[in-house]
């Protein structure tokens, strides 16, 4: 999502408050907004921590066994624009049968954004782009 790429630690997390905020008052929200306060609606155990300034300080440290809530609802987004562009190609429909086998698209959505930390983690230690290949062997896997 080419919205996030210019984008400061702050200012993703503060994109996110806005978005809650604004689904919460009834306000009008812009599409990328509507897509971000969907994922947040869907994860109730948020909701208060985005309702609090102080979220946007906060470090969420693995080595704490905390998860970072952001990440999580960003990988959401992601999934869900692989799955709508159908990037890599086959996607769209190992997430349609992923889905319907678990009889929920949600928790289709949270076992795939595990395979997509794990390819995103992998760039990272070897400093390549993503294997698209190897992500979407591991998604059809699932």
């Amino acid at each position: 999502m080419p919205f996030f790429a210019d984008q400061s630690r702050d200012q993703l997390r503060r994109a996110y408050v806005e978005a809650w905020r604004k689904r919460r008052e009834g306000r009008p929200l812009e599409p990328l907004e509507a897509q971000i306060a969907d994922v947040i609606e869907q994860h109730p155990e948020y909701h208060a921590m985005l309702e609090d300034e102080a979220a946007l300080e906060r470090d969420f440290l693995p080595e704490h066994g905390q998860s970072n809530p952001f990440l999580h609802m960003g990988l959401h987004l992601a999934v869900r624009d692989q799955v709508a562009t159908d990037r890599p190609p086959g996607i769209r429909a190992v997430f349609t049968a992923l889905a319907q086998r678990l009889g929920s698209g949600l928790e289709a959505e949270h076992r795939m954004i595990e395979c997509l930390a794990e390819a995103m983690w992998n760039a990272q230690r070897t400093g390549l782009p993503p294997d698209e290949r190897a992500y979407l062997e591991r998604v059809r896997r699932l």
